[in-house]
């Protein structure tokens, strides 16, 4: 399941990560970045796979070349994975994650008063299904 590309699991009912998923889509033309909600029978076999907690839905997940990240890493990894200038954003890694962490911990806390949520995950349209796994 993980061998083409990177996975990213994110929280389905969450506006501002289904707007993520949205935004990375068309920054991604050869298909490197993969999606499933965490949600989901994929996402809940990866999380299982990889002992993560339930609790990660406050975090964007991404697995990349064997390994996890999350939080604010997880979000500099995809960047880097983007076309265009977003790469240029990884250079935060330089940024030690007790400093990054708690910014994305408060966007995270927020996310659903800020951006609401929806009733059901997002479904992708037929030429985008091959980018989600089930």
């Amino acid at each position: 399941m993980e061998a083409r590309g990177t996975i990213i699991l994110f929280d389905g009912v969450c506006n501002l990560c289904n707007g993520l998923v949205r935004f990375l889509i068309p920054r991604d033309p050869e298909g490197r970045l993969l999606f499933a909600s965490q949600q989901s029978e994929a996402g809940q076999q990866l999380l299982k796979k990889w002992e993560l907690s339930p609790e990660l839905l406050n975090s964007v997940v991404v697995l990349e070349g064997g390994s996890v990240y999350t939080k604010s890493t997880a979000a500099l990894k995809i960047a880097r994975n983007m076309h265009g200038l977003w790469p240029v954003l990884y250079a935060l890694i330089l940024v030690p994650r007790f400093i990054r962490d708690p910014l994305y911990d408060w966007v995270a806390r927020n996310r659903y008063r800020w951006f609401g949520t929806t009733e059901a995950c997002l479904y992708p349209s037929p030429e985008l299904k091959q980018r989600f796994l089930e």
